[in-house]
């Protein structure tokens, strides 16, 4: 008989009086990859979060190696050698990769001799990166490493303390195609020498691609698990969302383009010591989605930082059609902006979802002056504008906006932004770790700004994303847009584009 290396057995769990998760299961086997599926909210991360004793199931059962166990934290389930890596880091990024790692490897208690210790684990860490393919420096600092490699360094971290069962949130979410191809390549390797892989994730073609099994969740509940290679694509959508949402996807004709609304001339701006953007033009016009793809890197996050007035010392003129040149540090006017950390720059966590949705009408006086705002009709515009994008989770208009999924509080993002009707359009990885109906609904949003006369600029390095939408494609590398393409686009030749100027 197979034993099963983690198995969840009717799990409940509640969160302020809303059920996260009513009788979930899950089992991963020694030697597979076992992906989670599920739309935003489904309970995958809450679910995973309880087998890394994180939270404390109400009912249920978690077995290890088929035996009972009961987990009070972390640590009892690092014992059992079962390891996370979270979708939002839990690194220390002033510190080096030796230092993160070691808070949480044997040796921290092993060795009483600081400089022996970092010696010892510093040559484990060479040696185990070497072993996975990971160019990885045990003594960069965190904060100078791309987000790729701190993903690398989170891997490392769970594996030198001895996790034999790898837990994954999300791994590609922040990833490119070719990250992600690596990065999986190597969990797959993982599992066939032996470890039990659970692969929280959005995307089909990962789950096709790499996954042994498929488990898909749905309002806290396990609906299904199937093997992913015997099952079609339709199917799995069909389980996960609960009816097939293809149609809304599908590639409409390019939109006719209208009169130029924003001009980029020789934007350039130094970060870190380098060229971030060196020498940017660029045109955007009314009724048009244009598409910025790359490799990560490459400037994108520099641009989108100039557009919402957050780049320091920029160089060069950002002009509107019917303006003079703004200012550096001055946020474009009738401008909507979707930046690709929603969570540290579109939304304050700790202040609630009424607040949220009003910050960005205080300076306009809508709600009166500052020091005395009308928050009776901030509630009810709130009210409208959650109902009006299908903002799911909200129990009520005063809990905290980190409550919510992350498509949840990408839709309450959108429904602020896009309350002013805007002429201008910022998106940068908007449907970033969003499931497959979230990221449909942004998409719908963006194209309807479009089609309502907006110049949409869509920044992202999912290449799919952009081949979707984009009526326009330019690609982006060493801080210059370097090709663009009209559509539609030989998708080897955007790719080359991206890779030959890397």
């Amino acid at each position: 008989m197979t034993v099963d290396a983690l198995r969840l057995v009717g799990i409940h769990k509640s969160f302020d009086g809303f059920k996260a998760l009513t009788d979930a299961h899950f089992a991963a086997r020694w030697g597979e990859v076992h992906a989670l599926l599920g739309e935003n909210g489904a309970g995958k991360s809450s679910l995973m979060n309880i087998a890394a004793g994180l939270y404390v199931p109400e009912q249920g059962e978690l077995l290890v190696d088929d035996n009972a166990v009961r987990l009070a934290g972390p640590r009892n389930a690092a014992a059992l050698h079962i390891g996370m890596v979270h979708q939002h880091f839990k690194l220390v990024r002033p510190f080096t990769v030796a230092e993160n790692i070691l808070l949480g490897h044997p040796l921290a208690q092993a060795e009483r001799s600081h400089r022996r210790r970092m010696a010892q684990l510093e040559e484990q860490i060479s040696a185990r990166a070497a072993e996975l393919g990971f160019a990885i420096d045990p003594r960069a600092r965190v904060e100078r490493l791309s987000i790729a490699e701190q993903q690398r360094v989170e891997i490392l971290k769970v594996l030198l303390a001895g996790a034999r069962i790898l837990i994954l949130d999300e791994p590609t979410a922040v990833l490119t195609d070719q990250e992600a191809e690596r990065l999986l390549a190597t969990v797959h390797a993982l599992s066939r020498q032996g470890a039990a892989v659970a692969l929280v994730t959005h995307k089909m073609a990962d789950v096709k691609t790499w996954a042994d099994r498929v488990t898909v969740m749905r309002g806290g509940r396990t609906v299904a698990t199937v093997d992913p290679k015997a099952t079609p694509t339709d199917e799995l959508v069909r389980l996960t969302v609960g009816q097939s949402i293809a149609a809304s996807e599908a590639v409409a004709e390019p939109a006719l383009r209208g009169a130029p609304l924003l001009s980029l001339r020789g934007l350039r701006l130094q970060s870190s010591g380098r060229a971030a953007l060196d020498g940017v033009d660029l045109t955007l016009h009314a009724g048009q989605i244009y598409g910025l793809a790359g490799v990560g890197g490459n400037g994108q996050t520099e641009l989108a930082d100039a557009l919402m007035g957050m780049a320091e010392g920029l160089e060069g003129t950002v002009a509107l059609a019917d303006d003079d040149a703004l200012e550096a540090g001055r946020r474009l006017p009738h401008f909507a902006a979707i930046p690709a950390d929603r969570y540290g720059l579109a939304l304050a966590g700790g202040l609630s979802v009424v607040e949220n949705f009003g910050i960005g009408q205080v300076q306009s006086g809508r709600y009166g002056p500052a020091w005395r705002l009308d928050r009776a009709r901030m509630a009810a515009e709130a009210r409208e504008a959650v109902q009006a994008f299908d903002v799911q989770g909200v129990r009520h208009l005063n809990q905290k906006a980190a409550l919510l999924s992350g498509g949840n509080a990408q839709k309450l993002v959108l429904a602020r932004e896009f309350g002013r009707a805007p002429r201008l359009v910022l998106a940068h990885s908007p449907s970033r770790g969003l499931d497959v109906r979230a990221g449909a609904e942004v998409h719908a949003r963006l194209r309807a700004a479009r089609d309502a006369g907006a110049a949409v600029l869509l920044i992202s390095e999912d290449l799919d994303e952009v081949l979707a939408l984009a009526d326009r494609v330019g690609v982006m590398a060493r801080g210059r847009i370097v090709a663009e393409f009209d559509q539609p686009a030989d998708r080897q030749q955007v790719g080359q584009a991206m890779v030959a100027h890397d």
